[in-house]
């Protein structure tokens, strides 16, 4: 006869380690409930609880400006007061000087515009007072230029009308006045001259109805005077006829006929 045994009794699991009982804030910040392992944590590596351990204990963010680690000293410099976080714009780690380039105005901040990290110049052109930005406007990278004809005043844009990268003349016709568009008619990009040719001075946009591309044309056809439409009833491009003739208040034309 067999005796049935009972199952062993599961032990309860083992409790992690504390990991604050070796660390020099145990008495300080943990016991003020500033802080919490696996929530806010000056010793993880972990940006997150970083972040949370100095949004709580801000005296620790200029003791933490010159610590080894680069994302401590990052961190750092988002919480510590701004007089302080200026001496770091030369820092090795590019993450560190981005930080700075959010702290600092002015001439301080001018003076990180050349920058070897691209995002920090972007950050730099993103925040410098306009009257500061033409000093970017010849940046090597064209995402630096593109802020910059994001923010640049009105009265100093057509300088950077003849920009070497598509992308920054597009936002350059975008915010230019509609009487300096003009300059912008034999822009080498199709794409830039249609967008100058929807914002154009009626004259200015009458001399694009022959461009050799049909977005250029119907583009220029929102803006042409209404006697110069009559010119394009007979385009090769349907989108083309249609629009000029919507806006001359007639029926769309035929496809001209073909030779």
């Amino acid at each position: 006869m067999t005796t049935k045994t009972e199952p062993a009794a599961e032990l309860p699991p083992t409790p992690a380690p504390n990991p604050c009982t070796q660390c020099a804030l145990r008495n300080d910040t943990l016991a003020r409930g500033t802080c919490a392992p696996g929530d806010a944590c000056l010793v993880a590596h972990s940006g997150r609880q970083i972040d949370r351990f100095m949004a709580r204990n801000r005296e620790w963010a200029e003791r933490c400006l010159d610590d080894p680690f680069w994302e401590r000293r990052a961190i750092a410099v988002k919480w510590a007061p701004a007089e302080r976080v200026g001496r770091l714009a030369r820092d090795a780690d590019e993450t560190v000087r981005r930080s700075v380039a959010t702290r600092l105005d002015g001439e301080a901040l001018l003076g990180m515009a050349r920058d070897e990290d691209r995002e920090v110049r972007i950050t730099v052109a993103s925040r410098l007072p306009p009257e500061l930005l033409e000093r970017m406007m010849r940046d090597a990278d064209y995402a630096v230029r593109l802020q910059v004809a994001r923010r640049l005043p009105h009265g100093r844009l057509p300088r950077m009308a003849d920009d070497p990268d598509a992308v920054v003349r597009k936002e350059v016709a975008r915010r230019l006045p509609a009487f300096a568009l003009a300059r912008m008619a034999t822009d080498p990009d199709p794409q830039v001259r249609a967008i100058a040719a929807a914002r154009m001075l009626p004259e200015a946009a009458a001399a694009l109805l022959a461009d050799p591309e049909w977005t250029v044309r119907a583009a220029a056809v929102a803006q042409a005077p209404l006697e110069a439409l009559h010119a394009v009833l007979d385009d090769p491009e349907p989108d083309v006829r249609a629009l000029a003739a919507e806006r001359l208040g007639i029926a769309a034309p035929p496809p001209p006929r073909t030779p």
